[in-house]
């Protein structure tokens, strides 16, 4: 084996450690978490750090993965509970909007590069995707389960108690994304 192939795959394989590693963080921060109709959790800002830390297309591959091994059922997702149940759930679309989350960060990335006013202002965007795609989910699930629910009273219960919250997990993933890229070496 040459010296460049033994380095690609050392390459590699610290990227699956480091996938795996935020996957993992993201089913921890969920688990901390304040029940409510829509769980207060620390899920977006571990998202966010992902996507911060990992870069785009690592970060979403760790997603990706978090949410893939609560659709198989295990217990990752707020509650310690897992499988489709809960992502076909009210607050189904606020686990699939993640994925849009860093879907949103990396797109950014690519287009204005890493500075960290774009991952800022791409953790806010990807936050707005979040929500809509959240917000839009819960109201269809909760409208055939329920009975018809109108966008402020979603708003109310899913977005607004969580702008404050959010802004501060963001504030947070970035400083703490600032300083961890120091010292984890990703390219």
């Amino acid at each position: 084996m040459t010296t460049v192939t033994a380095t690609k795959q050392r390459i590699k394989t610290l990227d699956m450690v480091y996938i795996a590693l935020f996957a993992v963080l993201m089913a921890i921060c969920s688990w901390i978490s304040i029940p409510t109709v829509v769980p207060f959790t620390l899920q977006t800002f571990a998202v966010f750090l992902a996507a911060g830390v990992l870069g785009g297309k690592r970060g979403s591959m760790a997603v990706l993965i978090y949410i893939l091994l609560g659709a198989i059922g295990i217990p990752v997702f707020a509650g310690f509970q897992g499988g489709l149940n809960v992502i076909l759930g009210n607050t189904g679309g606020y686990i699939i909007g993640f994925i849009f989350s860093a879907l949103v960060m990396w797109a950014m990335e690519k287009l204005l590069g890493k500075k960290l006013w774009v991952l800022g202002l791409s953790m806010v965007l990807g936050l707005i995707v979040c929500y809509a795609i959240g917000t839009v989910w819960f109201m269809v699930v909760y409208t055939k389960n329920t009975g018809a629910v109108g966008l402020a009273a979603v708003l109310g219960w899913c977005v607004i108690p969580f702008i404050i919250p959010d802004l501060i997990k963001i504030a947070l993933a970035l400083g703490l994304s600032k300083t961890l890229t120091k010292v984890i070496k990703i390219d």
